[in-house]
């Protein structure tokens, strides 16, 4: 796809709730073999974040950059310049393993952090 849009994440599943969710992507649930690519600010309405499979290839390039841009990985920034320079996404070999508190359920967190099913103040 080719997005006109000030930006592009592409989120994991431990990413979704982070930048991803505040640009208007999916919340994925811990253990779903798949990744969300999220436009951000498109330039159109009919641009909507998608969910495709873990094992995709993603390549990704800017056309049209007059200035040098900004690729964020997991909070390093690193300026690229070129018209048609691009990065590829795949997944990694290794596996991370997460820390799991007990008692705490990841959807438990989830509704607190985002107050669901709070009364409403009017």
């Amino acid at each position: 796809n080719s997005y006109w849009a000030d930006g592009l994440i592409i989120a994991t599943p431990t990413g979704s709730t982070a930048y991803n969710l505040s640009a208007g992507g999916p919340i994925i649930a811990p253990g779903s073999e798949c990744l969300a690519i999220t436009p951000l600010a498109p330039h159109s309405l009919t641009e909507r974040p998608i969910v495709i499979p873990m094992s995709a290839q993603i390549s990704v390039s800017v056309r049209g950059a007059q200035q040098p841009y900004v690729v964020a990985i997991d909070g390093r920034s690193f300026f690229v310049t070129g018209n048609g320079a691009g990065i590829r996404v795949s997944q990694a070999e290794r596996v991370v393993r997460l820390v799991a508190f007990p008692g705490q359920t990841y959807f438990e967190t989830l509704r607190s952090k985002l107050m669901w099913g709070s009364p409403r103040k009017e």
